[in-house]
């Protein structure tokens, strides 16, 4: 466990991580709703367009749908991942450590996981500037969240004596 001076600075780093994932998860149901609204109504008489994506989305590009996808899973674990997080300063003890950096491991990974696919979209090009902020925040995020990580877990000395 960190000791007591890294405490105001996993507190920032909560904040911070927990009002971005939070942010993320919001612009990636925006999305999702835009492709639920406007996306492809196929009737039994009609066939599918010869450029079908089995994710459709109306913005972006060919790896937008994925991107969205894993980033509204990634928000939304990440901002639990705060929770335990916040659960963690206030008892401060080895108990609550475990599963603040367990779940803060699980965020990271998918918030990796998104960051690949948002440089797959930045790559194709073709985004709106939604989708643009959605890429930033990831990417923003996967460092934010290995620094908290990296944070709690650093100091234990105190932990490996018990």
């Amino acid at each position: 466990m960190a000791n007591e001076r890294m405490r105001p600075a996993i507190s920032v780093l909560l904040l911070l991580n927990f009002f971005m994932y939070l942010i993320l998860a919001l612009i990636g149901g925006w999305a999702i709703n835009k492709a639920i609204d406007h996306g492809f109504i196929i009737g039994q008489e009609l066939q599918l367009p010869a450029h079908f994506k089995p994710i459709f989305f109306p913005i972006g590009n060919f790896a937008t749908g994925f991107f969205v996808v894993f980033a509204v899973i990634a928000g939304v674990v990440g901002a639990a991942s705060a929770i335990s997080g916040f659960n963690h300063m206030r008892f401060w003890n080895y108990d609550s450590l475990q599963p603040a950096a367990t779940t803060g491991l699980i965020a990271w990974f998918l918030t990796l996981l998104a960051m690949g696919l948002a440089c797959k979209e930045i790559n194709l090009e073709g985004r709106n500037a939604k989708l643009r902020t959605m890429e930033a925040f990831t990417i923003i995020l996967s460092v934010t969240q290995f620094l908290y990580i990296a944070a709690i877990h650093g100091g234990n000395e105190r932990m490996n004596r018990m």
